[in-house]
This record gives C-alpha cells, structure tokens and sequence, in this order.
C-alpha cells in the first residue's frame, strides 16, 4: 500500500499479578464469603489471564485514516478473541482486514497477539498499489499501555505492505502513537512451579 510518510497501515516492568485480594474487594466475613463464593470463582478465572482490548485511531497527516480494534485474552496459543485493522486514504483508497487471536503474551504494560485473517474488503484505486488478499496470513501487533498516550505497533512495519506472515506472538515494536482512543493491557503470567533438585 502507498506510504504517507509512514508504512502502511490497514489495520519492562512487570506488573504485579492479580492477587486474591484484589479479586474480593468489597464486604467481607463469612456472610459475605458465602454469599460471594460463585462470583470471586468467576473474577478470579476472568481476571486471571492476559488481555488486549479497546480500539483506537492513529495519529496521522488528515486524510490518512488508519484504526485498530482488540479483544484478546488468554495466554499463549490458548489466547481466544477478535482484531480488526482499517486504513482509507481519502474515498477512493483502502478497506479493512479482520481475524481470529491466535496467540497472546504481556509483559508489565506491553502486550503481544497475533492472529488469522479470516475477512477483508479493500478498495484499490488506480496507481496505488494493490493489497491482494490476506485470507489465512497471520499478522502482529504490539501494544503499549502507557495510561496516557499508548502506542501500537505490527508485524509489517518494514514491509510497508501487510503482505508477510509472521509466527505466532511476534510483532515489532510499538512505533505509532494514538489520536484518540484506548488499549487496556491487563499482565498475567502462569506461575512457576519451583524447580526440583
């Protein structure tokens, strides 16, 4: 796709993990705790695993419109979950790609996903490069939660065109800052089982 002083586009410190004490704020004693019991099962089991979301537009010269969109969890290659990636220049140009997870690591406020284009619609324009189609190519992306102005990165960076595939959880650093919009990283990790000796 064509460069507007950027490639295209169509679409650390650790963190502490989640404890049970953060999963069971609110009332507490032994009512509370029976009465509790099936909802802190349910937050524990919800909370306790990585997680990429939210959906934002990044930041580029006017016409050059490029969003992204997560809803990713779970660890590893039993991460589960959507991405969708945009990019119009202008009204004749561009279209959308979107797939299933299917891979997923976080450290501290970074994660990690990739996933399996499963649908794409594009419009080409004449003497724009052509996208051709994406169907079954696995991408990465790597987003930065930094709270106040997170950024996104992916696979493709130095292609240019997202036209090379990449192995599971493998994506660039997260270049591209954001416009508007919001990605939540949430990092957990499986514990380490002590090694034996």
């Amino acid at each position: 796709m064509p460069r507007i002083r950027r490639p295209f586009v169509v679409a650390a410190t650790a963190l502490a993990v989640c404890t049970a004490t953060a999963l069971t704020l609110g009332p507490t004693g032994p009512a509370a705790a029976a009465g509790n019991g099936t909802a802190t099962q349910a937050a524990r089991h919800t909370a306790d695993e990585p997680s990429l979301t939210g959906s934002a537009k990044l930041a580029r010269q006017p016409g050059d419109n490029v969003h992204f969109r997560f809803n990713a969890h779970g660890f590893g290659e039993q991460a589960r979950g959507t991405f969708y990636a945009s990019h119009h220049i202008g009204k004749d140009w561009g279209g959308y790609f979107k797939g299933r997870i299917d891979c997923l690591v976080t450290g501290g406020p970074v994660a990690v996903a990739t996933g399996i284009v499963t649908e794409m619609r594009f419009k080409n324009a004449p003497g724009m490069p052509e996208l051709g189609d994406l169907r079954g190519k696995r991408f990465g992306f790597t987003a930065l939660d930094s709270g106040k102005k997170d950024q996104l990165g992916y696979s493709w960076a130095m292609d240019g065109l997202p036209k090379n595939g990449v192995g599971k959880c493998l994506g660039s650093a997260p270049f591209e800052t954001l416009e508007k919009g919001d990605f939540k990283v949430h990092h957990w990790m499986p514990p380490r089982t002590p090694a034996k000796h």
